[in-house]
């Protein structure tokens, strides 16, 4: 299929506590490189199979959770089309010159009608120790830790979950590729994707707007998981439950906390979608299958920690 519009996700700035303690696990633990530290003191890290100058940015703050999530856009033009389409839409959207990040040009951003923030932008550096493309090695040094190839999507907790649907559907082009569903018809959770992955950003109802759920890696195999198992009971790392497998999506999965409460995910596999394909759809009867297929029950932890 053509690829234009909203790409992929770009990246996530996430809040947490203790600086240290926060660069121990995502450096040392997840395996991402930082790049660089901001005037601000923030931190910007990314993982080793990423061209991107970043794709995590950490913020010390007083409270966990997500500042916002951006999405890449195919070009300058295109974002000028999404601006368009986003203020006839009645979304108020704000414009970021270039300067208050590193490496990224011109950002649009808004809010969601969950409360969440999102930003688009076209333009972003490439750090020198992304992927290699002539004669490409696997990398330029031996991944450590968990060994995470990219930063992959979000799943976020919020009210107006078909309000935010609809803009990132019928605005931004995502497409609906699963989708759990309650005897009345109110879709409880939606996962939509602007690519070929089963999702790129997923969206649970809850009562409280501008909640995280977690933040997830991509790891290679199954494998991986295994060996991030080994990593998270090494140092007695705070896990919420895995290794296991998802109905939903199909990927294999371990969940787990940063030191500041903010819950991640590294998971594997998955299905490819295309915008032909039909919506897969869960009934809440079938929910805990459709989250944890192995254990076919939810945990209270998984469904109520949220920051």
């Amino acid at each position: 299929m053509a690829i234009s519009g909203v790409l992929r996700p770009g990246y996530v700035q996430v809040r947490v506590l203790d600086m240290k303690a926060a660069l121990e696990h995502y450096r040392d633990r997840i395996g991402l490189d930082v790049v660089a530290t901001g005037n601000d003191g923030r931190v910007f890290l990314k993982a080793y199979d990423e061209f991107d100058h970043h794709s995590v940015i950490l913020r010390e703050a007083d409270e966990p959770g997500m500042d916002f999530l951006a999405f890449k856009v195919a070009s300058e033009g295109e974002l000028d089309v999404l601006h368009e389409k986003l203020l006839n839409a009645g979304v108020a959207v704000e414009e970021i010159p270039p300067g208050d990040m590193p490496a990224v040009g011109r950002r649009l951003t808004f809010i969601a009608p969950t409360g969440h923030r999102f930003e688009l932008f076209a333009t972003i550096g490439l750090d020198p120790t992304g992927p290699m493309v002539n004669n490409p090695e696997l990398w330029h040094a031996e991944p450590r830790g968990m060994r995470a190839l990219r930063f992959d999507h979000c799943l976020l907790y919020g009210d107006d979950i078909d309000g935010a649907k609809a803009l990132f559907n019928d605005i931004l082009g995502f497409s609906t590729t699963e989708q759990v569903v309650a005897p009345d018809g109110t879709v409880i959770a939606t996962f939509l994707s602007c690519s070929t992955k089963a999702h790129d950003l997923a969206l649970v109802r809850h009562d409280e707007k501008g909640k995280l759920h977690h933040i997830s890696f991509l790891l290679e195999s199954w494998n991986d998981i295994g060996h991030a198992a080994d990593i998270m009971s090494r140092y007695e790392m705070s896990v919420d439950i895995g290794p296991t497998r998802h109905g939903i999506t199909r990927g294999q999965t371990i969940y787990f906390f940063d030191p500041s409460g903010n819950r991640n995910e590294v998971f594997s596999g998955g299905y490819t979608f295309y915008p032909d394909h039909p919506v897969r759809t869960w009934s809440t009867d079938s929910v805990g299958k459709a989250i944890f297929y192995y254990e076919r029950a939810l945990n209270d932890r998984f469904m109520t920690v949220v920051t």
